[in-house]
């Protein structure tokens, strides 16, 4: 028989450099993860056409987090991470050095981590409750933040001697005596900040050209809103759903093509909300209050206000739970009381009925779709139809 013993070799901690480099790592997977997101958001808001490659399934798809109101505050939340994922690069350099492999910057850096952490939770709380939607990329920040913070107990655990609070009062002291190389830096960073701030064009707003009154405008014989061309080169007919974010967008090009060829384009609006309420072919809530926005729509044609009318919904689609009747009254110049009669009207009911009905026949299964010449497009007109009339 062999005996002996078995010797316990000490495990060798990692060097300092190599924390060093996984949270740098971190740092700008972040930061491309970030940017990334801000490219799409903008895309989204401006792109007719464009699709994350993340958007799989209603519940993973980073497009109808784009889409949602929750995606901005003051300005879009991605610009948000790409500017704070920014700012932990240019505080790095500051965490090379001897005295940072005793315990320097970390405890600042445990808290700005924590701080991130704290976003991404409430971040991913939004998702889940508010929009119900997941963005892949979001939920690659999040386990960004979280390993910052695991990485910041760990170097903290591995090099500093105090405690949390002391070491943190400790490296603002360490910072404020390097300020001669940092405080330029960290001011060009915020000046940066600042001025991207004010120059940024809202183009997550998408309005829509102001109404013109030299854009003839009215009513066809079967009582449907018209705008545009009154001897046209074409008609489109546009069937759409005030809840829905791809008639929005189309809603502001065909305004500012519009705007652009008064005299050779007619759009004639449709109803087709994706309403389970009002539509047969949706068998689950979905687009929930689309159907009452098109009766007030439909109201406002009666009243010669359709296009205030339609602007306005489409402005606060996706932003209120439940209309204000007053406060649309008072943007459009009709009566608190009639608007809520709208709602029950049987004649005005039946009108969106007639509208579903017909686009049933043309076998529409989503919105925006649009009818040119009888035929009927989906979600985009391609541009080489469009060409052949505006040339």
């Amino acid at each position: 028989m062999l005996s002996g013993v078995i010797s316990k070799r000490p495990i060798k901690p990692l060097p300092y450099r190599a924390y060093f480099f996984a949270v740098l790592f971190l740092i700008v997977t972040g930061w491309i993860a970030s940017l990334y997101l801000a490219y799409s958001h903008y895309k989204n808001y401006t792109d007719l056409q464009y699709q994350s490659f993340c958007a799989i399934s209603n519940a993973i798809n980073c497009d109808t987090v784009s889409q949602s109101p929750y995606s901005i505050i003051f300005i879009p939340i991605p610009i948000w991470g790409v500017i704070g994922y920014t700012l932990l690069m240019l505080l790095m350099p500051c965490a090379w050095g001897k005295e940072c492999r005793d315990g320097r910057t970390w405890s600042l850096f445990l808290w700005i981590a924590l701080l991130f952490t704290c976003i991404s939770i409430a971040l991913a709380i939004v998702s889940t409750y508010l929009i119900g939607s997941y963005c892949i990329l979001c939920i690659v920040t999040y386990f960004v933040n979280l390993f910052l913070l695991c990485y910041g107990w760990l170097i903290r655990r591995r090099f500093a001697t105090q405690g949390l609070i002391q070491d943190t009062c400790e490296d603002f002291r360490f910072i404020w005596q390097g300020r001669r190389r940092l405080l330029p830096v960290l001011s060009a960073f915020i000046v940066g900040v600042l001025v991207l701030i004010a120059l940024l064009p809202p183009y997550w707003h998408m309005r829509p050209p102001r109404l013109s009154r030299d854009i003839p405008s009215g009513l066809t014989d079967d009582g449907h809103p018209w705008m545009g061309a009154t001897n046209p080169a074409t008609d489109i007919s546009l069937f759409s759903d005030y809840q829905c974010f791809q008639c929005k967008k189309m809603h502001v090009y065909l305004r500012q093509l519009i705007a652009q060829n008064p005299h050779k384009i007619r759009l004639i609006q449709r109803h087709y909300p994706m309403d389970h309420e009002f539509n047969f072919i949706v068998k689950a809530p979905f687009h929930v209050g689309s159907g009452k926005m098109a009766l007030l729509a439909i109201y406002a044609a009666s009243k010669g206000k359709f296009w205030e009318m339609n602007d306005l919904l489409f402005e606060i689609a996706g932003r209120q739970k439940q209309i204000d009747l007053k406060w649309v009254a008072e943007k459009t110049g009709l009566e608190t009381a009639e608007l809520l009669r709208a709602l029950k009207d049987p004649v005005i009911r039946n009108n969106l009925s007639r509208d579903v009905w017909q686009g049933m026949k043309l076998r529409i299964l989503g919105t925006p779709s649009f009818v040119i010449d009888g035929k009927v497009y989906s979600g985009n007109i391609p541009s080489d139809i469009l060409n052949k009339y505006l040339r």
